[in-house]
């Protein structure tokens, strides 16, 4: 099967081994420098494979997926005179669009069950003790049945359990109203974000990401982020939930000829910023496991030291654009970005990692046996789509064409935790309340000459009735001496006996 060309220089080409597309890589490079369009390479490479792709699209430019390039202006033939690339056309790939609040794309979104009250904490960014009254809400309300569908469903389950906290302590450990409230206001600030727009039904299907076209192409799904960046724990918390997903549902099938999906992760620093170690080993144990799925991971950032070194060094497909020593701490960047390359005895990796133009990069991909290439420096090819955003229209007509819109644009809401609980608590309301007409005469009982009746022999909380007045006469004479006298008679003449 042939690979994917990555780029060529006078002596040599760089192609990416579709038998190894599962085991990961990284893009790397300073603001301008190209990494997108290698990213839209790859992307599109896999997509001709068959392999359906997911990609976060930060800055709106990787929408030109969806759009054929334009004729090829003087510079780009000379480019592809370089690549040797003769027979490259033109054309669009196949392209879903999502967004997680339903403007740019067709709604992304997860039950507050599915998504569990690990990540869910880090959404919210509760502390240990916080986190644990979450996990105790979310059991349960497992063992009540209550389903957790919504932020509302969430939120009524919390309301439900600071009203019992005193018997779910007993039974599951001790939540106070302290972080109950926590908790609540942190929801409140997760809705201002605009995270109710992603908890709710229809939940995004996993067999929905992984299609093929007509033709046997792979699609790309392209998830609008330039919004979603800006909130970067739900924007790292939704990949990692994907990402967590694909590796629960998605059987072992080993190493195959081809991935059977691939994920492109775009500022992927934020997946790891600020992250708890806890969550941090989560992404390392999905990334290093999910391979055996099929499932290839590639991280896009400035500087590889971005992402954490065990997971670094899971990654054996490297595209390494320029990076710019202006401050120690770049300088330092370059050489960490040097070592995680195989050594290429002709090449000076530092020096050239600042010298690289743009469009120009060092690539090292898995060979024969899982062994990395020697890194070279490679001009890089040209993606056969457009480079560059798209207009209103375009996207309008790629979504009135996509095979999954009229399952996702129209929301559910069927009965879950909120709508039962207030069916609870409306059926005990009713329970308690008095009657409302007099059974016999059809009259409101309290007012009129009904009321007067019933005040008078019942009592109210400020005068005694005549049943209680009598009852009380009874009880005193039961305690005098003839009283007794009175009550052993008649219990004799029950039982048979004489006085």
């Amino acid at each position: 099967m042939p690979g994917i060309l990555i780029g060529r220089n006078d002596t040599a080409a760089v192609e990416l081994d579709p038998r190894y597309g599962n085991r990961h890589g990284m893009i790397a490079g300073a603001t301008g420098t190209g990494k997108s369009v290698t990213l839209m390479l790859l992307a599109e490479g896999f997509s001709r494979l068959g392999v359906p792709c997911f990609l976060a699209d930060a800055k709106g430019d990787l929408a030109g997926l969806s759009q054929a390039a334009g004729a090829p202006s003087d510079k780009l033939k000379d480019r592809l005179a370089k690549l040797g690339l003769s027979g490259w056309t033109p054309q669009a790939n196949p392209v879903v669009f999502w967004d997680i609040y339903g403007k740019l794309g067709h709604p992304v979104r997860a039950t507050v069950s599915e998504m569990g009250p690990t990540l869910l904490s880090r959404i919210l960014e509760l502390n240990d003790t916080q986190e644990g009254v979450l996990e105790v809400v979310f059991r349960v309300a497992d063992d009540e049945g209550l389903l957790l569908l919504d932020l509302g469903d969430l939120r009524s389950m919390l309301g439900f359990a600071a009203e019992h906290a005193k018997d779910i302590s007993a039974r599951y450990g001790l939540i106070s109203a302290q972080s109950v409230a926590a908790i609540q206001r942190a929801l409140l600030k997760l809705e201002q974000d605009g995270a109710d727009n992603f908890f709710g039904e229809p939940a995004l299907e996993l067999a929905d990401l992984m299609r093929q076209d007509m033709s046997g192409r792979g699609v790309v799904n392209v998830l609008a982020a330039d919004t979603l960046i800006l909130k970067p724990r739900l924007y790292s918390t939704f990949l990692l939930w994907l990402l967590s997903e694909l590796f629960e549902h998605l059987p072992e099938v080993g190493d195959l000829d081809v991935p059977k999906m691939v994920f492109f992760f775009d500022e992927a620093h934020l997946l790891f910023d600020d992250a708890p170690p806890a969550l941090r080993q989560r992404v390392e144990q999905v990334v290093r496991l999910i391979r055996s799925k099929g499932v290839g991971v590639y991280f896009c950032s400035q500087n590889p030291d971005d992402v954490p070194g065990d997971i670094l060094g899971q990654l054996g497909n490297r595209v390494q654009h320029a990076l710019r020593a202006y401050t120690p701490r770049d300088q330092k960047a370059v050489k960490a970005a040097a070592e995680t390359f195989a050594k290429n005895p002709s090449l000076d990796v530092v020096e050239t990692i600042g010298t690289l133009g743009t469009g120009e990069a060092l690539a090292s991909t898995l060979g024969d046996g899982g062994v990395p290439s020697p890194v070279q420096k490679v001009l890089v090819a040209t993606p056969a789509c457009r480079i560059g955003a798209i207009t209103v229209e375009e996207r309008t007509m790629v979504r009135s064409r996509s095979p999954v819109g009229s399952k996702y644009d129209t929301t559910v809401n069927r009965e879950s935790a909120e709508e039962m609980l207030a069916a609870r608590a409306t059926a005990k309301n009713d329970d308690e309340a008095p009657p409302v007409k007099n059974a016999s005469k059809g009259e409101d009982e309290g007012s009129g000459w009904g009321s007067a009746v019933r005040d008078a022999v019942l009592g109210t909380k400020r005068r005694q009735g005549m049943l209680e007045t009598m009852a009380k006469s009874m009880v005193r004479t039961a305690g005098s001496r003839a009283g007794q006298q009175i009550v052993r008679g008649i219990l004799g003449s029950i039982f048979g006996g004489k006085r």
